[in-house]
């Protein structure tokens, strides 16, 4: 009887990988793990980018779907992405448990940033604009507006990060109706729920003192410095969907940036 051509035993699906050969014994989902972060830290994938889908993952690893989600999830773990249904897996900037630490270089990162944090909601009221409001928020004086206000603190900590006011377009004030059950930014929401997409956030910053009434709330002195962070949403048609004022207190917030030369 002839013997069949291949007498080889079937490879394992460890040996069939194309993951990078490190002579470790480590289960593939670690393996990938660690390439993923190599690449992320090496600047393959910067923050605010979004990683291969998991389908690409995996024909390019030759790996399983598990073997992507369990390295997933470990790059989760450990800061370095965030996942969102019908998003993808999001490269997001470090974290901090000391203060509020901005590198924002994308409107994904604010996305980031609201999903690291709860936010604890006051009473949501439909609001006219009056001329204090017109002028912190630069919305038309007497237009109708849903108010959100509160406080946002940290997964970790009982601490406020900063208090929070939300100005949103009365045409997207159905999105109201979720909030209490929403931790992280709600212009997804919006975008979601009314098939928009939000093409540019306008983002003003200005110093100030805190009133007593959020001193108290965001625990620290009346009179400390603070800093205030304005941001409108605009969508493609430049329509403001929404306008957000955070107050941070100045010892809890730093803000970063990284600028590059554009080539002509």
């Amino acid at each position: 009887m002839n013997k069949p051509v291949d007498a080889k035993p079937a490879s394992s699906s460890k040996s069939s990988s194309n993951l990078p050969k490190s002579g470790s014994d480590d289960p593939l989902y670690l393996q990938l793990a660690r390439t993923l972060k190599n690449e992320i830290v090496s600047g393959k994938y910067p923050v605010g980018s979004l990683l291969p889908t998991e389908d690409n993952l995996c024909e390019r690893f030759s790996v399983s779907r598990y073997t992507v989600r369990e390295a997933l999830r470990i790059l989760r773990d450990d800061g370095l992405v965030s996942s969102r249904r019908g998003a993808g897996t999001l490269v997001i900037p470090p974290s901090s448990n000391a203060s509020d630490i901005h590198q924002v270089m994308s409107i994904n990162d604010l996305v980031a940033f609201a999903s690291d944090t709860h936010f604890v909601i006051n009473p949501i009221t439909m609001i006219k604009i009056d001329d204090k409001q017109s002028g912190r928020t630069g919305l038309p004086l007497n237009s109708e507006w849903l108010q959100v206000s509160g406080y946002r603190h940290g997964r970790e900590s009982s601490t406020p990060v900063c208090w929070t006011e939300y100005y949103i377009n009365r045409d997207f004030a159905a999105v109201g109706r979720l909030l209490q059950r929403q931790s992280g930014p709600i212009f997804p929401l919006i975008e979601d729920m009314f098939g928009l997409k939000i093409a540019e956030v306008q983002q003003q910053i200005s110093a100030a003192l805190i009133t007593a009434e959020l001193a108290e709330v965001l625990k620290v002195e009346a009179g400390s410095p603070a800093l205030i962070v304005r941001r409108t949403y605009k969508t493609s048609d430049d329509k403001v969907a929404q306008v957000t004022i955070n107050v941070h207190p100045a010892s809890r917030y730093q803000h970063s940036m990284t600028m590059r030369r554009v080539k002509a």
